[in-house]
C-alpha cells in the first residue's frame, strides 16, 4: 500500500513544475509588463503638465494669455485675499475671515488639487491681502480669477457679529503662479 501511495506524489510533483515552468514562460509574462506600462502611464497622466499651458485672461480691455505653467518647473505661487472695504468690519473680523478664507481654500484643495498646494507649502504658502470696494468688484475678481483657471472661495458670514448675514466678506485667490495672480489684482490696494 505504501508503494501504491509513493507513486502518484512524483507525478503530482511533475505536475505541479510543469504548472509552474508554464507560467513562467515570455509569452505569459511580456502581456503583463506591457499592461503594467501602460497603466503607469496613464496614472502619470494624471499629474500636471511640465510645459507650459496658455489660459485667456478675460479682465474687461485686457486680453492676454499668461502662462499658467513656467517653462523652468520652478514657479513662484502665492495666495490673494481680497476683503470688502465697504462693509468696514474691525481689525479681529477681518483676521477671523480671512483665516476662513485661507482655512476654506485649503480645504477645497486637498480634495481637488493636491498638488499645486504641495508645491505652495513648500514654497512658504505666501499669501497678501488687498482690499477691494464692493461686492460687485469682488465678483467681477472671482469671474476673471475663475476664468484663467485659478482657485477661488468666497467666504459667507454668518452675521453674529459685525455685517449681515450671507454677506460676502473675503475672496480668496490661488495658490496660484504670480503672473497671473498679479494681473487679476494687482490693480488692488494692499490693506
Amino acid at each position: 500500500m505504501s508503494d501504491s501511495s509513493a507513486q502518484p506524489q512524483p507525478k503530482q510533483q511533475k505536475q505541479g513544475e510543469e504548472w509552474l515552468g508554464s507560467r513562467f514562460r515570455p509569452q505569459n509574462y511580456i502581456p503583463g509588463l506591457v499592461i503594467g506600462f501602460i497603466l503607469g502611464w496613464f496614472v502619470d497622466l494624471t499629474k500636471p503638465a511640465k510645459n507650459s499651458v496658455r489660459r485667456r485672461n478675460l479682465l474687461p480691455g485686457k486680453h492676454k494669455e499668461v502662462s499658467l505653467v513656467s517653462s523652468g518647473g520652478e514657479q513662484e505661487l502665492k495666495m490673494v485675499l481680497v476683503i470688502r472695504q465697504d462693509l468696514k468690519m474691525g481689525p479681529g473680523k477681518v483676521a477671523s475671515q480671512c483665516a476662513h478664507a485661507a482655512m476654506g481654500m485649503y480645504a477645497e484643495l486637498m480634495q481637488s488639487n493636491q498638488f499645486i498646494l504641495r508645491q505652495w507649502e513648500q514654497r512658504g504658502q505666501p499669501k497678501i491681502v488687498y482690499t477691494c470696494k464692493n461686492q460687485q468688484e469682488m465678483n467681477q475678481l472671482r469671474e476673471a480669477a475663475e476664468s484663467t483657471g485659478l482657485p477661488t472661495f468666497a467666504v459667507t458670514d454668518a452675521g453674529r457679529t459685525q455685517v449681515a448675514a450671507d454677506s460676502r466678506t473675503v475672496l480668496a485667490i490661488g495658490p496660484g503662479p504670480k503672473v497671473p495672480v498679479d494681473l487679476i489684482t494687482g490693480k488692488l490696494r494692499l490693506l
